[in-house]
């Protein structure tokens, strides 16, 4: 989980495991926040819709920032798509915002749910497809497990972390530097009372410099293990035995909470869903290599959970 830290702060080329293009693409505004693109079947009837999103930090609808280029959503959903799954995916709101140079700093985590709100609402609204599922990918998995609530069908985590963010942070930080746990431990306790601190180790200035500290408090409101317990249609947990960000006793801790869920764990795929056979190095290397393909066995779990 070294690179944890850093990350949250913050026409058509297929690549569909050798198959022949088998769906259409269109661009959808959903709302003056969230652009995103729709994926649909070339079949007939296909009346299962995924909902896919991303991870943390101005991310976009095919899973990449500015020094992260992947196409690791992208290649998600067009392998989806070319399994008769249709799929929409969207940019991060802060995408937009970046774009037109009017970045919000009272953004919140809550205006991620509300994004995701949205597009299930406007999905919901057109009536077309029977079955509405959530695929939660980092971030992403904790926004679709609450947004999971009404007018979803199925729920899936994609490297979904097990703990709340605070206790994500405080863990690492502990590891890094056990020194440290105590001040992290009082300044979290400040958020969690909705109070602002400036009472916290100095080397962590940037998870608690006081613009970020808002955002971290609304955040960190939400408790994984608690809201997939409460969750009551079918859940997939899924995780890769080589990601660097979301191990998979992540995972572990969302399966224990949730007693009826289906839980997968992909040999040697990374966070960014690509297979690394080598060590460390290749792993982090392949956050920026869009030329490598997604696993094949996570398409083939999602698409055996959706098609239940």
């Amino acid at each position: 989980m070294k690179p944890f830290i850093n990350y949250i702060l913050l026409l058509f080329t297929v690549v569909c495991f050798g198959q022949d293009l088998d769906f259409t693409s269109k661009d959808l505004s959903i709302n003056k926040h969230v652009d995103g693109t729709l994926l649909t079947p070339n079949e007939i009837n296909a009346p299962t819709l995924a909902i896919i999103i991303a991870d943390a930090g101005p991310t976009d609808r095919n899973g990449n920032q500015n020094f992260q280029q992947n196409n690791a959503i992208k290649k998600l959903a067009e392998g989806l798509s070319n399994q008769k799954i249709a799929t929409f995916r969207y940019d991060k709101r802060i995408v937009k915002q970046i774009r037109k140079g009017q970045v919000n700093p009272n953004i919140s985590f809550d205006d991620f749910i509300s994004d995701a709100n949205a597009v299930i609402d406007y999905f919901k609204s057109q009536n077309k497809y029977s079955k509405i599922v959530i695929i939660g990918h980092g971030q992403g998995s904790l926004v679709g497990l609450v947004a999971s609530k009404e007018n979803v069908n199925q729920y899936i985590s994609l490297a979904g972390s097990g703990k709340s963010i605070d206790n994500v942070i405080i863990d690492q930080i502990t590891q890094m530097d056990p020194t440290l746990e105590k001040e992290t431990k009082l300044a979290f306790e400040s958020l969690k009372k909705g109070q602002l601190t400036k009472a916290y180790p100095q080397a962590l200035g940037s998870i608690f410099s006081a613009d970020v500290q808002p955002f971290i408090m609304s955040w960190m409101q939400y408790n994984p293990q608690e809201l997939i317990k409460n969750l009551e249609i079918p859940t997939l947990i899924v995780n890769g035995t080589k990601d660097l960000q979301v191990p998979v006793s992540e995972a572990e801790l969302l399966k224990n909470s949730s007693s009826k869920s289906v839980y997968k764990i992909i040999e040697n795929m990374n966070h960014v869903l690509f297979i690394i056979e080598g060590k460390e190095l290749e792993n982090s290397k392949s956050y920026n290599e869009s030329f490598r393909l997604i696993s094949s066995d996570l398409i083939n779990e999602l698409v055996t959970f959706m098609k239940n």
